[in-house]
């Protein structure tokens, strides 16, 4: 990547570490919360109304969680909307959860800057940034199939900073800190 021009980037191979990364944290969170989602009398609650139990939509709420995106409930009956997050309150999850989706980016950035040879941490931030359109669109799209509806209430991760937060704030920053990295030591090995 010495001599490249930005029109060089690895737009395509950064867009599928960004997808990778998205659907990993998702798959770790899985593995980590779904058990105790699965029992839980929310998601009972919604098996007995959907007959479907929402384990998957729930992971993805405490997925977006740790992006620090909250899960909005809308329309509730008698309470209107409310606003909550499942981790590291008292009976949440743990606040290590906050720390999956920030290493992975890191290590995604970190990977794919040094894959690319990035010379300097600019070139370095600039490669990893690549991986901005695949994060996105996931974080986009789980917005929308996260989001549960039950007689005309309707929970999900709130969308505005499903959208900012976990999908181009989160992308952008620890990606790029991550590439900026790998630029840094690529500069101080040469």
């Amino acid at each position: 990547m010495n001599s490249r021009q930005i029109n060089d980037l690895p737009v395509v191979g950064g867009a599928g570490a960004g997808f990778g990364a998205w659907l990993l944290g998702y798959a770790i969170t899985y593995v980590l919360v779904a058990p105790e989602i699965r029992e839980s009398p929310l998601n009972r609650f919604l098996e007995a109304f959907e007959g479907d139990p929402a384990t998957y939509e729930m992971v993805g709420w405490v997925f977006y969680n740790a992006h620090f995106v909250t899960t909005v409930f809308h329309d509730l009956p008698l309470i209107g909307s409310h606003t909550t997050t499942f981790i590291g309150n008292q009976e949440g999850f743990s606040v290590l959860l906050y720390a999956l989706p920030v290493g992975l980016l890191l290590a995604s950035g970190l990977a794919l800057a040094r894959y690319h040879r990035a010379a300097t941490p600019t070139q370095g931030a600039l490669v990893s940034m690549t991986i901005l359109p695949g994060y996105l669109v996931l974080s986009v799209a789980g917005a929308f199939l996260f989001e549960v509806s039950i007689a005309g209430a309707t929970g999900g991760p709130d969308l505005l900073p499903a959208v900012f937060l976990s999908g181009i704030v989160y992308p952008l920053l620890f990606a790029g800190i991550g590439g900026a990295t790998a630029g840094a030591l690529e500069a101080r090995e040469s």
